[in-house]
This record gives structure tokens, sequence and C-alpha cells, in this order.
């Protein structure tokens, strides 16, 4: 069984290519940092106008990576959620016309869960596990089931941990993207040079926020004007990514306990996402597990940020199991992995 999987949920044009032996065949991806780094951010605009420009040939080089033909393929999967909408139908529709052309399995892969099951492709991790999805748009805590079995334990009340990278590198003046330009600034500077906020740390339940960890930034920078020299930004950016890392830490060390409470085991521990990359936090979550006796999982580097291998994974799991979706599914730009998830994390988030 093999799937071609196409991701264009944001600014990242990728097309992956995987089998049931979980090889990787393919994993094309055609950033568009360029596009972008002007604004500071994605434009949803430029975006969707870049993916329709390099999407084709980002499919002609992943069949030819992997040395095969459309018809070798056993079905074909495109992220039809959550993501900026012009973008996700450019992928979709593609993934569609590919379909119908060769008569081959359409499935309509949920962006989320295509993070949440990569680490099944590449650690082997079994279920249930408890997830740590966190990226620019998303920061959640997810009890993992199984394939389409989700359970919302946790989520952010404003802004999710990678924007808040963004925007302090954005304020630093080191670029986009924020994560990678923070952590590069961090390995030269004091963590615990500036206190820095550190919201939701000590209150119970497993919710985030990340707003006033960005107001704090945007205050520390005003304060010091047009003064800022290499070792100020160096520390800022190493005590924004230390607190970052204290409030991931503490929000998924309730989730456990939360879980553990309830008589609900796990297998694992999961980190996935791009801010997942962070090799900080990384150890940080990794020494959580240990004290848990949980095993550890985060996908390599590169599979941790947008790709069309995460797509093509979740859509082979959901082929496995028999599924597949009519070329009338339409793609959403907001799409809840736990739909009867209410905004409450496990126990209450008041202190």
């Amino acid at each position: 069984m093999i799937v071609l999987g196409i991701e264009t949920s944001c600014d990242e044009t990728a097309v992956g290519i995987v089998d049931a032996e979980r090889r990787i065949r393919a994993n094309r991806v055609a950033s568009q940092l360029q596009e972008h780094a002007p604004y500071g951010g994605v434009v949803p605009e430029i975006a969707a106008r870049a993916h329709l420009d390099k999407l084709d040939d980002m499919i002609r080089f992943a069949l030819s990576d992997a040395g095969i033909g459309l018809s070798d393929l056993s079905g074909i999967a495109a992220t039809s959620g959550p993501g900026l909408i012009g973008g996700v139908m450019v992928g979709a529709m593609t993934a569609k016309a590919m379909a119908a052309v060769m008569r081959l399995p359409f499935i309509a892969v949920n962006h989320l869960e295509a993070h949440a099951l990569t680490a099944r492709l590449t650690d082997d991790v079994g279920f249930p596990f408890l997830l740590l999805l966190v990226s620019g748009g998303h920061t959640q805590l997810i009890h993992v089931k199984g394939v389409g079995a989700y359970t919302t334990l946790g989520t952010t009340i404003d802004d999710a941990a990678g924007e808040c990278f963004d925007k302090g590198a954005k304020l630093l003046g080191l670029g986009y993207p924020g994560g990678p330009m923070i952590e590069r600034a961090a390995t030269g500077g004091n963590g615990k040079a500036f206190e820095l906020p550190r919201p939701m740390l000590g209150r119970r339940g497993c919710d985030f926020s990340f707003s006033g960890l960005k107001t704090a930034v945007r205050l520390l920078v005003a304060q010091k004007g047009e003064g800022m020299t290499g070792r100020f930004v160096a520390d800022a950016a190493a005590s924004l990514q230390a607190a970052i890392a204290d409030i991931l830490f503490d929000r998924t060390r309730n989730a456990l306990q939360g879980l553990e409470a309830e008589n609900v085991s796990v297998t694992s521990l999961v980190a996935a996402g791009g801010v997942a990359a962070n090799q900080v936090i990384r150890a940080r979550l990794a020494q959580l597990a240990g004290a848990q006796n949980l095993r550890f999982a985060a996908p390599p580097p590169a599979l941790c940020t947008d790709n069309g291998v995460m797509v093509a994974w979740a859509g082979l799991e959901h082929l496995k199991l028999g599924q597949r979706d009519g070329f009338d599914t339409a793609a959403r730009p907001r799409w809840p992995l736990d739909p009867h998830h209410a905004g409450k994390s496990i126990g209450k988030s008041g202190a």
C-alpha cells in the first residue's frame, strides 16, 4: 500500500509518499519564506498563489524520487483543513482531480491529525498516548486513543506558542520564522536574564495562555528602546524560550497527572508540530516523560514542521481501516480534532 499526501494548509507546498512498511519514499517541501519574510508573517493570498505555482512540479518530483507512477498508488490524501482556506482548496482540489482520473481513493486529512499520527510513522508509537501539539496556530494537549479518536484535555485560551515565538522574534529584529530564529539567538544568551511571566503556571487544568508573555516581551523591548545590543537580544531570546518551555512543561505535567487521577493510561508522551522541533523544549518534555516512566517521542525536526509525509501517513492509516472520502468533501478553515471539546481542560483552569 502506497499513499501520496499533499500539504498546502499554510506556507509550505509539500508532497510526500509513504508505504505500509513505514518507509518514506519521497518528501518534497517548497518553502515560501522569501515570499512572506517582508511581512513578518504569512499572507494568505500570496500563499495560495504560490501553492498554485509550485504544486504540480512538487508532485512530479515526489513521484520521481519514489521511482513510481500514479498507477502505483493505493490512494491520494490531502490536507482538507484546518488552515488558510485558499491554500487548503488548492491541495484538496488537486488531490481530488488526480484521484478521480486514476480511480483511486481520496482521503481528506485533518492537518492536526496528520501531526498527531506522525510519531507512529517515525517511532512506531502505540495507542493510547498523550500528545502535545504545539505550533504557530495550535497549542493543545490531546489524549490520542486511536485513529479518529481524540479527546482534547487543554488548549490555548488566546495565542499559540508558535505565535509567541514569531512575535518575539519580530520584536527583537530576528526575522521570520520566529521559532528557529529565537532558538538560534538563545544559544548565546542567559535564560534567567529577564523575569518574564509564565501565564497559567501552577494553576489547575491543562489550558495555555501566551498573550501576556507576548506583551511582556513587547514592553521589555520598548523599555530598552533603540539601544538593543547583541547581548540583550540573546538574553531576551533565551528568556522567552525558557518561559515557553516552562509553560509547556507545567501544563503537560498537569495533563499526565489528570489522566492518572482518572485511571486513564497512556503508553507515551508525544510532541508534534513546528515548535516541537525546538531542542530545549524537547529536552524538557523528555525529562518529564522519564519522571513519569513514559516513553517520549517526537518526529525528526524536518517532520515537525508542515510536510506531505505526515499527510500521506495519516491517509494511509485511514485507508488501512477501509476509510475514504467523497469528492464532495468540503475544505474547512476550521476542523477540530475533538468536536465535543467545550473549551474546558481536565480539572479546573482557575487558581
